[in-house]
């Protein structure tokens, strides 16, 4: 995985004044937690920041004030609903060879078998194992031919070496659904809305 350097600066000044003044700077207020230290409240340039965020489980090197150098990954990022910029971020202090559960992306591949089905994502990112400086940005799984019914657990989806399941291995992380059924459940429903409105 890529490893992304930024320079952080202590904070003292803490509140939605405090955090107003930094993002009209274009940097962005944090907070890094870990190994039973006390939170330490960080500044960040915020379109560094931002581009490194753009990596699913970014490695982070911290240049605290020019003066300590910490590694860390993305725990929590806030963004503003409608711009879209960046208003806080948590971070999670690593070590080089200690191993963090973190969530990855699930990449479906192929086409699902000719019949309109749909495929549902019943998890949107899968719960892994790694070791801090390894974590796979995503792994992919085949869907070609599938049909209705059929459904991938989190034990069919091969894992980069080195990295292991946080969750049960019969875990549903996909399955096919048939989107007539869907349909035709929606139609008996409308129907029904129908005779209450008569009634």
């Amino acid at each position: 995985m890529s490893e992304v350097k930024l320079a952080a600066e202590t904070r003292t000044e803490f509140g939605k004044g405090a955090a107003r003044r930094i993002r009209r700077d274009s940097k962005v207020p944090g907070v890094l937690y870990g190994h039973g230290s006390d939170p330490l409240h960080l500044t960040l340039p915020g379109h560094d920041l931002l581009l490194a965020l753009r990596t699913p489980n970014v490695l982070i090197s911290l240049d605290i004030d020019g003066k300590s150098n910490e590694l860390a990954i993305p725990k929590s990022v806030q963004r503003d609903p409608i711009k879209g910029f960046l208003e806080h971020v948590d971070l999670q202090l690593v070590k080089r060879g200690e191993t963090v559960t973190v969530e990855i992306y699930v990449h479906a591949e192929g086409e699902l078998a000719p019949g309109g089905y749909l495929l549902e994502h019943v998890l949107n990112a899968l719960p892994v194992e790694a070791e801090a400086t390894h974590i796979p940005e995503s792994v992919s799984v085949s869907i070609e031919g599938l049909e209705a019914g059929a459904s991938i657990l989190a034990k069919d989806i091969a894992l980069p070496s080195g990295t292991k399941l946080a969750v049960e291995g019969d875990t549903v992380v996909l399955q096919v659904l048939s989107a007539q059924a869907e349909e035709a459940g929606e139609g008996e429903e409308s129907e029904g809305d129908e005779a209450i409105a008569e009634a």
